[in-house]
C-alpha cells in the first residue's frame, strides 16, 4: 500500500513543488487563508508573492527523498549508529508490552497481578490493525513474528477468557 499526499498546500501555506512546475503557464492559486476567507476580489486581484520564486525549503519542512521501490530511508536517531534507528520489532514491542500485564501473565514490580481482559483484547486488537493496514510492506521474517505473536496472544487470550 502506498499512500501519496496530494494536496497542492504544505503545512506552512507554500505550493508544493510538483503543483508548481503544473501550474508555471497558468495562474497561481492562492493558499487559502487558515484563520478568515478570503474575499473574492482580494485573491483576484493580487496574484501571491510568494510563485515568483521558489522558496527555499526549510530544514524542519524538508523530507528525505523515496528509495527505490517508493520506501523512505530508516529514521536516524541523533547519536545512535548510523542504520540503527527504531524498526518494526520495536513498534511490535511497544505494542505488545502491555498484552501479558493485562493477562495477568506478568507481576507489577511490587509483587501484584493486574488483570483486564478488555485492554487485552483492546493491544491485540492493535495489532492486528497494524498487520491489516501493513499487507504487502513487511518483510516475510516480519510478517511472520507479527503473525505468530498474534495468534499466541489470542489463544492465551481465550484460554483466560474461558
Amino acid at each position: 500500500m502506498k499512500v501519496t499526499d496530494r494536496r497542492m498546500f504544505d503545512a506552512n501555506g507554500e505550493l508544493r513543488e510538483e503543483f508548481r512546475e503544473e501550474l508555471a503557464g497558468a495562474e497561481a492559486p492562492v493558499a487559502p487563508e487558515p484563520s478568515a476567507e478570503p474575499s473574492a476580489q482580494s485573491v483576484a486581484e493580487e496574484p501571491d508573492p510568494r510563485m515568483a520564486e521558489p522558496a527555499e525549503p526549510t530544514p524542519a519542512a524538508a523530507t528525505p527523498a523515496p528509495e527505490a521501490g517508493g520506501r523512505r530511508p530508516p529514521i536516524e536517531i541523533p547519536g545512535a549508529p548510523p542504520g540503527l534507528g527504531p524498526s518494526f520489532y520495536d513498534l511490535l514491542g511497544v505494542l505488545a508490552d502491555p498484552i501479558p500485564l493485562y493477562l495477568g501473565d506478568a507481576t507489577l514490580p511490587d509483587g501484584r497481578k493486574v488483570e483486564n481482559l478488555e485492554m487485552a483484547r483492546l493491544h491485540i486488537d492493535l495489532l492486528d490493525v497494524l498487520r491489516q493496514k501493513t499487507v504487502g510492506n513487511l518483510t516475510s521474517q516480519e510478517l511472520g513474528v507479527l503473525e505468530d505473536f498474534l495468534y499466541r496472544a489470542r489463544m492465551r487470550y481465550v484460554q483466560k477468557r474461558g
